[in-house]
């Protein structure tokens, strides 16, 4: 029986662990973009994780979410955050600007830098540079 919870603590530990990645606490967060969808109402929310300091988060830059069709705020699970919404990947271009990878786009590179007073994400779009919204 002890053999068991220990392998549910492994686990569940795994997957928190997995869904955290850098313990990075946002102290307040900046929306990039949304994805709406036809199927239903809820929207995948990309969103710029700013510190106390009001400057991006180095360690996760950009966080991903769904805001349900009742204004609440929910995470993703790991299928859509592996397969479709999440974010794949997140590389320093330099200070306060990244590029972000989505998982269902990884050939589609998305910049988040300061433009003016916020963080916007930016991509090439037909051979122009678009904000995206």
């Amino acid at each position: 029986m002890r053999g068991k919870c220990y392998i549910l603590l492994f686990v569940l530990g795994f997957i928190f662990l997995s869904r955290n990645p850098g313990w990075t606490f946002c102290a307040k967060s900046e929306s990039l973009f949304r994805i709406e969808r036809s199927k239903n109402r809820n929207v995948a929310q990309y969103s710029a994780c700013l510190l106390q300091s009001s400057k991006i988060s180095e360690k996760n830059p950009v966080e991903a979410y769904w805001v349900l069709a009742n204004g609440q705020k929910e995470e993703l699970n790991i299928l859509e955050s592996k397969q479709a919404y999440g974010i794949e990947s997140e590389e320093k271009l330099g200070e306060g600007k990244f590029r972000i990878l989505l998982a269902a786009l990884k050939d589609r590179d998305i910049v988040v830098q300061k433009i003016g007073a916020n963080y916007k994400a930016v991509v090439w779009i037909n051979g122009e540079l678009s904000v995206l919204e």
